[in-house]
């Protein structure tokens, strides 16, 4: 299913306040992207890094999920997958409290990166390259050996893409049933209030010597979509122990200076 080609016909620029303070405050590179669903613009803090594509990281947990639901790997997001008993702490660190069978709802909530590896192996990669490809989702370079090809390897995705992607799966655009989509919205759920609801997922990976971290979703405010797409790096011989929460506080802040969340 080919999706919808998305024109470039607005293109405003984030205040020069909001394209570097959130940032530099927080001790940052990066970028934030937006898409107003209801104006239809688009709203960056840097186009050129909204453009340019590097690792998912766990953002690739939202199309992950649809694949497995979708291939019957897993029945719903309640099915429990077995603790393997074994994880590289080297690469993923060390979290003794996701060492467990674990539902997949919940590796989801706290990005038990273990369970999604688990489902990679049983899904296999010709029916990532079939999904990835239908829902225009990325590069499509899986070269990468390892079964988390969204943490490592030259597999990439731009912030624009994601947004892409993200506006596709609202509107049931993307090859997956309606319940399967159903599922994954009501996973995402991370915020509700009784003025706005977000769905979004986290990502953070290392590669290449930096800490690279994500915050990708949406926001319904007065029964409109907003997308975004953020996306932070550093040096990984920076110490700097707000990266995780910075890639949402950037994001936040910016959302409230164009007023689609209170």
């Amino acid at each position: 299913m080919k999706l919808p080609l998305l024109i470039f016909t607005l293109l405003f620029t984030i205040t020069a306040y909001c394209q570097t303070q959130p940032f530099q405050d927080c001790g940052v590179k990066g970028s934030t992207t937006i898409y107003d669903g209801f104006q239809q613009k688009w709203i960056f803090s840097d186009p050129a890094d909204a453009k340019t594509a590097s690792l998912p990281a766990s953002t690739f947990k939202v199309i992950n999920l649809l694949i497995a639901l979708q291939t019957g790997v897993i029945k719903n997001e309640n099915e429990v997958v077995k603790w393997p008993g074994y994880t590289d702490t080297t690469l993923y660190g060390y979290r003794p409290e996701i060492y467990r069978d674990m539902t997949v709802k919940e590796a989801f909530e706290v990005s038990a990166g273990w369970v999604f590896i688990e489902l990679a192996k049983r899904i296999g990669r010709d029916k990532y390259r079939q999904y990835l490809k239908s829902c225009h989702y990325g590069n499509m370079q899986l070269s990468e050996k390892g079964d988390d090809f969204w943490n490592f390897g030259e597999f990439g995705i731009s912030p624009v893409n994601q947004i892409e992607f993200l506006i596709a799966v609202y509107h049931g655009k993307v090859p997956f049933s309606k319940r399967n989509l159903r599922i994954l919205k009501n996973v995402m759920i991370t915020e509700k209030t009784a003025a706005h609801t977000i769905r979004s997922k986290t990502g953070w990976t290392r590669t290449n010597g930096i800490d690279l971290g994500w915050w990708v979703g949406y926001v319904e405010y007065q029964h409109h979509p907003y997308f975004f797409a953020t996306r932070i790096t550093k040096d990984r011989k920076t110490v700097n122990p707000r990266f995780g929460q910075c890639r949402k506080e950037i994001t936040l802040s910016i959302l409230r200076q164009l007023q689609y969340i209170d």
